[in-house]
């Protein structure tokens, strides 16, 4: 058959419907690279595709293609499978890693066809047997065009939607930073309140909640579990709110009737926490702040691993920090001597893993944190 005889017919008259149309979104002049060592084919394929719907490029092997490819934008190729040098296999190769939403065609003889299916196998989206025939040329390679922009449009809808799952995290993560500092805010104000109305024992609960993590963090803490602790130890005295002044600021000691009162401030503070989720795990450190390692605390005369391990860090902190406190029933001991008497209820009062995680804390770091937190309160003012 005559090479030009396959040109003639009416998908080359100029009112051919163009790519564009056939493959929706692609650019109005779709431009194609023809790779063959035959010049004929190469003219034949610059016959078929020619304008308004295309613009052919032509190349005589693999290497000037990858020229071309390195110079130019394509839409797709057509390529030869048998070249000297550079193959069309090899071609398909570089062209998928390099462009993978470029269409690409490979044309074959008769006889490898073959070799054609093992090309569509390595990532070509048709073969053309030669001789080529126009209908055939120009309908498989609107349909690879239509395919590799489909791919391009779900990979940039997945892209698009990636990003935007990313933006979405983003704006969350503010989100529930923001709140978290809100529930610190909070958490520090009631603490504040607490300490206000009980003034013989201002900054307390900022003193023992720092003083607590202090101790977490030598036992090795997560930043999670740390939070919690947090928590519990700014809000540890919350029930206090509902004892009555004349017990909680009597100056002198407490009655056994009074004390009994006084000690219901843990199960107040556990109700008022209990139903809030975010504060579940500090309400239970308010409920057991007061039980002892040897069962001698209360509410529930807990002892040893029934206490939580948050609470008895708590235990040791609350203490230390009233043994260094002014209190209506004693002066305040100094840094030392209220480590040496933490360390001689070991195993007692206190769980003796806390207490050598505390005692292996710088002596320094104690009253550093206590002259920090009260140059913070006068800058408050």
């Amino acid at each position: 058959m005559d090479l030009m005889s396959t040109v003639d017919g009416s998908l080359l008259r100029q009112d051919r419907p163009s790519a564009g149309g056939v493959a929706a979104g692609l650019p109005s002049l779709v431009r194609v690279l023809a790779v063959d060592d035959e010049r004929a084919s190469c003219k034949l394929l610059s016959l078929m595709l020619r304008a308004p719907a295309y613009c052919c490029t032509t190349a005589a092997s693999g290497e000037e293609a990858l020229v071309a490819l390195q110079t130019d934008t394509f839409e797709a190729v057509i390529s030869d499978l048998e070249m000297p040098g550079i193959s069309g296999l090899a071609l398909l190769a570089h062209v998928r890693r390099v462009y993978p939403y470029t269409a690409f065609l490979v044309t074959t003889g008769v006889d490898d066809v073959d070799v054609g299916v093992q090309a569509m196998r390595s990532g070509a989206d048709d073969y053309l047997v030669k001789p080529l025939h126009e209908n055939a040329v120009l309908a498989s390679l609107e349909s690879a065009l239509h395919k590799r922009y489909l791919e391009r449009q779900v990979e940039n809808y997945r892209q698009h939607l990636e990003d935007m799952v990313a933006q979405r995290t983003g704006q969350l993560r503010t989100a529930l930073q923001q709140i978290e500092r809100s529930y610190e805010d909070t958490l520090q104000a009631l603490a504040a309140a607490i300490d206000l109305r009980d003034n013989e024992t201002a900054g307390h609960s900022e003193r023992v909640c720092r003083y607590s993590l202090e101790i977490a963090r030598a036992m090795g803490w997560s930043e999670s579990q740390l939070g919690s602790l947090a928590r519990g130890a700014h809000l540890h005295d919350i029930g206090k709110l509902g004892i009555p002044d004349g017990i909680l600021l009597k100056p002198g000691p407490l009655t056994e009737e009074e004390r009994t009162v006084m000690e219901r401030h843990v199960k107040i503070g556990y109700n008022l926490v209990a139903d809030i989720a975010f504060l579940a795990d500090a309400a239970e450190i308010v409920l057991t702040h007061h039980e002892r390692y040897d069962g001698s605390g209360y509410p529930c005369r807990l002892r040893g691993d029934e206490i939580l391990p948050g609470a008895r860090i708590f235990a040791v902190a609350d203490s230390f920090d009233a043994i260094t406190s002014d209190r209506p029933y004693h002066r305040a001991a100094s840094f030392e001597s209220g480590r040496e008497i933490i360390r001689g209820y070991s195993g007692t009062k206190f769980d003796p893993q806390v207490v050598s995680a505390f005692l292996k804390i710088p002596r320094a770091k104690w009253p550093a944190i206590a002259h920090e937190l009260v140059s913070a309160h006068a800058r408050r003012g």
